[in-house]
């Protein structure tokens, strides 16, 4: 919709992106995903968005939403305190954050399917981690770094949380069998005296 408006008005909204260390420019955190620079940039980041931000609410479905939002801020405050003196637009921040996150928190849950989906992030989008490097002057490397590193720590912050890696019923007697020992566990007190006679 943005760049349907920019197109048929003529206009562009790149100054509504990240400027920063600017305080004028903290709208961008806000605004910035929603600019892009031509069609095929908007494309090319929409794809990945909908890939990842499916995984993302069909495999963490209780906290997708506040995850989402966490990545969203962190990657674009960040972008605003290391970034570049230039406006930068475009999602690929939130595209990183949201590989970082699905890939490590795969990685650190004992969660089967979960690992799966680490590995097919690892197919689908490993060539990213080049993104994160100032190779091209024009890209925002800046705001590839941001997101990635936003998604590690989201990723670390939630381990606990969302989805758990289903129990075999063995484990599960166990963990019963160990509770139970544990509430019934004998205890024995030694009381040592001392002789009073002399020896």
């Amino acid at each position: 919709m943005v760049k349907l408006i920019e197109y048929s008005l003529g206009l562009s909204f790149a100054n509504y992106g990240v400027r920063s260390q600017s305080l004028s420019g903290l709208k961008g955190v806000l605004f910035s995903p929603f600019i892009h620079k031509d069609f095929s940039h908007l494309i090319n980041n929409s794809y990945p968005i909908l890939i990842l931000g499916g995984m993302l609410f069909s495999f963490y479905k209780k906290i997708a939403k506040q995850l989402f939002l966490w990545l969203f801020f962190i990657a674009g405050f960040w972008l605003w305190i290391i970034g570049r003196p230039s406006f930068h637009i475009g999602a690929s921040g939130i595209i990183y954050a949201l590989a970082a996150f699905l890939f490590i928190s795969g990685l650190i849950r004992k969660n089967p399917r979960l690992s799966a989906v680490s590995m097919l992030i690892i197919f689908l989008y490993g060539s990213m981690i080049w993104g994160v490097l100032p190779t091209k002057e024009h890209i925002s490397w800046e705001g590839h770094l941001s997101g990635f590193m936003a998604g590690i720590i989201v990723a670390i912050f939630y381990r606990n949380k969302g989805p758990k890696r289903k129990k075999y019923q063995w484990e599960i007697d166990e963990e019963l069998e160990e509770e139970f020992l544990k509430e019934n566990e004998l205890k024995i007190n030694y009381t040592l005296k001392k002789d009073d006679k002399p020896n």
